[in-house]
This record gives C-alpha cells, structure tokens and sequence, in this order.
C-alpha cells in the first residue's frame, strides 16, 4: 500500500494536526513514511500546505511529484483548487466548503464548489457545520481526516488510537471532542458516496 497524500488550508487550521494522526496511525501499522511541510506564512493566514508519503516500501523523497497524489485533503475549498496539479487522474480531494476569506480578491464560493463538483472522485462537506455539532467549530480538521478515512486504506481504530495519543495530555474532553469529530467525518462520507 503506498499514498500520496497532499494538506491543504490556511494558517491555524490543523493541518500539522492532521500530519501527525495520519503518520503515527502508519508508522503503528509498520509503514515508513515522509513528510514536508510548507507554513512560512501560516501565522497571518497564508497557505499551508503539507506532502505526507506513507507506503509498506522505502519511500525516496518527500515530495510528491506533480499529477502522482492520491489524495488531497483541503480544509479550505480554494486550497483545494491550489493543489489540483498535484492530483492524479485517479485521486480524490476531499474538502470542506467554507471559505476561508483571507484575501480581498477570495472568488465566488459557488464557482469554486463547481470546479470541485467536476472532479470524478470528490466529498465536498460542509466541516465547519459538522464540527460545531460535534462540540467545537476547532475540530473541522478532525471532520476532513473522518471524511478522508474511507480512503486511506488504514484501520479506523488506528486514527483513533492517534487521536488519544497526539491529544492526550491535553485531557479527555479534548481526546473525545476529536473523536466525535473524526466519526461525523467518516459517518458523512459513508452516507454521501
């Protein structure tokens, strides 16, 4: 099993988060992994944007390669568009819908949810939404990773066991709050495909 996974949003939004849940719940599986982040401008809103490889094989570089990704999970839809030269013919791109307005010029929400809407393999959810249901708009990052989950080709309860771990020491309302996020993620996914 190998994935290219691309991370995408804006500063503050999880994405390192995200990084970690999914590489620990590989490396507990016995798999090797890189990653390389980009997040110069993450402390004023800018993009932020992650390679994350994890494969059963040796994995030579870090960066995935233009048109080789098999996923991309955007926890801004724009990012999402960014990042499409990345994708292959066969990836998908799983996103929230909420815009992120960190720019005077931010394009119309509709015409960037169509452009998402064209691609063969897409969930487009609206996470914002479903983390406050969940306890806390913070954990929208927690929703893209449940959504993406069905995808990745890794057990379930390992993203969970790195849940407890990454979040841990921050208590148990917190651990849950992300599991529940995490599962509303996945539960959407399921329901939608």
């Amino acid at each position: 099993m190998k994935k290219d996974i691309i991370l995408a949003g804006v500063g503050g939004q999880g994405i390192i988060s995200i990084a970690a849940i999914i590489g620990y719940a590989a490396l507990e599986q016995g798999m090797y992994l890189k990653q390389s982040e980009i997040h110069g401008m993450s402390q004023r809103g800018g993009d932020v944007m992650s390679n994350l490889r994890i494969s059963h094989d040796q994995i030579a570089s870090d960066l995935i390669p233009f048109g080789q990704a098999d996923m991309i999970l955007s926890i801004e839809p724009l990012e999402a568009l960014r990042y499409l030269p990345y994708l292959s013919p066969t990836g998908w791109v799983i996103t929230n819908t909420q815009p992120f307005n960190n720019i005077p010029n931010y394009p119309e929400i509709g015409k960037i949810l169509d452009e998402i809407a064209k691609l063969p393999h897409h969930v487009a959810l609206d996470a914002d939404g479903i983390a406050k249901e969940a306890g806390s708009p913070k954990v929208a990052n927690m929703v893209i990773l449940g959504a993406a989950s069905p995808f990745l080709e890794m057990a379930f309860e390992k993203l969970e066991a790195a849940i407890r771990y990454t979040f841990g020491k921050k208590g148990d309302a917190v651990v849950d709050l992300n599991l529940n996020a995490l599962k509303a993620g996945r539960l959407f996914a399921e329901q939608h495909l």
